[in-house]
């Protein structure tokens, strides 16, 4: 599936440039010079991201991004591009529900880095290729997703920090959606704070609060059609729990300074790394609310007990950050490999992703070694590793020819043809090594 990025820039300079990058970076790009063309292409189209200028010939970026969500049309990432007499209002997006923002004079190479990782998910989500992780516990979770797609509209996800939960809950929303374009809005409980979370959730009206300029909808509205993810529900003061019972059994809110109920139709995923079962018994979390929400329950296992998908995460995240250096194309050494195997990933897949993207911009090799991994403090683990041996002659020598091969492949960016002349062999006889090494998979 080819990921089509909406651009909406007057500039035709920066236009034509950002959309001839786009193509060649492999991606469909469809370019609006003004924002009301954008609006009626948005509504009829399906984009993995949304490029736009701050500064439009006939409206603000802000003004689009308003318009649009007042609509209610479902949105995809927005990206801002602004100047820096502009920041303060690229902030006020974020906060609104845009994606990031670059400042004017920006780097083609961070744009285009934060666009693969949007499309990301439209890579993940093609035909017969896996989305959350090659382990069984995943195979098995995803599995049941297109079940739970069909039925359940609640569902809560429990696992340790950085575990995966919201890549679950996008995978779950894009089962559901079904090739239409659907809002999914996502929010963190424990990052709003109390006496803002009930305006942002279920909206407010003008002059409702010191502040109130304007009416707003609140994240209840804005993923009406669409699913609704609250993550880290734990963290949800207990007052503020009893209206959102009210509002998950009724499907109806009501917003700050207002009288009038709004229905909503929204798939409800809410998401925590706590032990609710125990906050219930110490008072700390609604037993109603827990049983509300706790009709269909994912439990992801830690990433340290489904170390199939450890190396299957980290290829992903290489290739992601292939580009930052050359175009060079990163692999692991073996020891890296093993390094990451035998660590226990306390903070999962969040630290997993950090592991990688450090060592993609420190290590000055295409080959990743683990001291560029996990610095000098991961040398006396390895050391403890080395000593423990157990392999024979014959491991060890297949392990070096292994790594050899390897980085003839990474220094030839995979070319079969350059890499068999380096290593002074046929094309034939590098394909059998690599298939007997285990490297096909890897190119």
């Amino acid at each position: 599936m080819t990921c089509r990025i909406c651009l909406i820039e007057d500039d035709e300079i920066i236009g034509e440039a950002l959309t001839e990058r786009l193509e060649v970076e492999g991606m469909a790009c469809d370019w609006f010079k003004e924002g009301l063309s954008a609006i009626q292409a948005l509504k009829q189209r399906k984009y993995c991201l949304a490029v736009s200028d701050i500064n439009l010939p006939d409206m603000t970026g802000e003004a689009l991004f308003t318009a649009l969500q007042d609509k209610g049309i479902g949105l995809p990432p927005f990206l801002f591009i602004t100047g820096f007499g502009s920041i303060d209002q690229a902030v006020r997006l974020l906060k609104m529900g845009a994606e990031d923002y670059l400042t004017k004079p920006f780097d083609v190479a961070e744009l285009i880095e934060k666009v693969r990782g949007r499309c990301r998910y439209v890579a993940l989500g093609a035909p017969g290729a896996p989305r959350l992780g090659v382990s069984a516990e995943m195979k098995t979770i995803e599995a049941a997703l297109s079940k739970l797609s069909e039925s359940a509209s609640t569902v809560l996800i429990t696992g340790e920090s950085g575990v995966g939960k919201e890549y679950v809950a996008r995978a779950l929303h894009q089962d559901h959606e079904a090739g239409t374009t659907l809002p999914f809005v996502a929010v963190n409980c424990g990052a709003i704070p109390e006496q803002l979370l009930e305006a942002e959730l279920f909206g407010h009206e003008k002059g409702a609060f010191t502040g109130a300029v304007r009416e707003k909808r609140g994240l209840f509205e804005q993923a009406h059609g669409g699913t609704l993810f609250l993550d880290e529900i734990g963290d949800m003061p207990l007052a503020m729990q009893v209206k959102l019972l009210r509002a998950i059994q009724e499907r109806r809110i009501q917003r700050v300074g207002s009288e009038r109920g709004i229905d909503v139709d929204i798939r409800l995923i809410c998401a925590t790394h706590r032990d609710l079962d125990q906050m219930v018994r110490d008072g700390e979390f609604r037993e109603d609310l827990f049983y509300r929400i706790n009709v269909v329950n994912i439990q992801i296992p830690p990433l340290r007990e489904r170390k199939d998908d450890i190396l299957w995460y980290a290829r992903d995240f290489l290739r992601q950050f292939a580009g930052q250096k050359d175009d060079r194309p990163f692999t692991l050494h073996s020891k890296a490999e093993q390094a990451m195997l035998s660590y226990p990933w306390p903070g999962n897949i969040r630290e997993l992703r950090n592991c990688i993207e450090r060592a993609c911009v420190l290590s000055p090799s295409s080959v990743i070694t683990p001291e560029f991994l996990f610095g000098e403090s991961w040398r006396a683990t390895l050391a403890r590793m080395s000593d423990l041996g157990g392999e024979t002659l014959a491991e060890y020598i297949t392990q070096c020819e292994r790594d050899y091969v390897r980085q003839a492949l990474a220094e030839n960016e995979n070319r079969i043809g350059d890499t068999a002349a380096t290593l002074g062999i046929s094309r034939k006889t590098l394909w059998d090594k690599m298939r007997k090494l285990g490297l096909k998979d890897e190119t």
